[in-house]
């Protein structure tokens, strides 16, 4: 109980300090609706391979992968707010206090997740007019798909954030880590599309998992295999990432 309380605590916390910069809103989704209004509409050529015969088709392809890379680009760049934090001493002072490491990360991180949901809700709001269909039980599975993404993908970055404590390095190390995951999990185009040994290599992509998740889906195939690896895949990403964040919140920060 004390766990669940601290996590509820920092994560209050986080949230009334982003709820006071609204703008977040409108800079989270200015991006992806630039590329639905000038990159959209080049996807129905460019998956006639695939039988995409209709923009409907085209969006349920589209729609989901760019939402997979709000969630994991979204989430790999917190760790430069946690850098201000660091160097203003909050993380050090809440690290000697009795509240769980656990908590450090995971009050953040639900933040983090909250932020990209609401981004994903405007996304496809938007997406609808332009053709996109999808049921709301199918869309509910794949919102908690995403939250799972943001997890990881956040708690990945807090902890590269500790580690290297410098902000010019963290953006050299998250575009490095950023750009092969996003390029071998296919959020733009489908990874169909690439040759054979690009996809064998994106087989070992987490995210190109959770991108066959989503595009299953959005295209009404809750049963489909790919939805249920992807889960499993990305809860235990989780897991992993949120212990090791946890673990270098608990020693001292430099």
């Amino acid at each position: 109980m004390k766990t669940l309380r601290d996590i509820w605590l920092i994560f209050q916390r986080h949230m009334l300090l982003m709820l006071r910069s609204p703008l977040w809103v409108f800079l989270g989704v200015a991006q992806p609706i630039v590329y639905l209004a000038l990159f959209a509409p080049l996807l129905k050529p460019a998956l006639a391979s695939l039988d995409s015969g209709s923009m409907a088709t085209a969006y349920r392809i589209y729609v989901p992968g760019m939402l997979v890379a709000v969630a994991l680009g979204g989430g790999l760049y917190v760790g430069f707010g946690l850098l201000g934090e660091i160097a203003s001493g909050v993380v050090e002072r809440a690290r000697v206090t009795p509240v769980s490491r656990y908590a450090l990360v995971l009050g953040r991180s639900l933040r983090d997740v909250v932020a990209v949901l609401v981004q994903s809700a405007i996304i496809t709001l938007l997406s609808l007019p332009l053709g996109l269909f999808v049921r709301i039980g199918d869309l509910l599975l794949a919102y908690a798909l995403l939250a799972l993404i943001s997890l990881t993908s956040s708690a990945i970055s807090y902890g590269i954030a500790i580690r290297v404590s410098n902000p010019n390095v963290l953006g050299q190390v998250i575009n490095n880590v950023a750009q092969p995951l996003m390029l071998l999990s296919g959020t733009l185009l489908p990874i169909a599309l690439a040759p054979l040994w690009l996809r064998r290599v994106a087989d070992w992509n987490p995210y190109s998992w959770a991108v066959s998740g989503m595009r299953a889906l959005f295209a009404g195939h809750s049963g489909d295999p790919a939805v249920w690896r992807s889960l499993v895949i990305m809860g235990g990403l989780v897991v992993v990432s949120l212990a090791w964040s946890a673990r270098l919140f608990a020693r001292s920060v430099r």
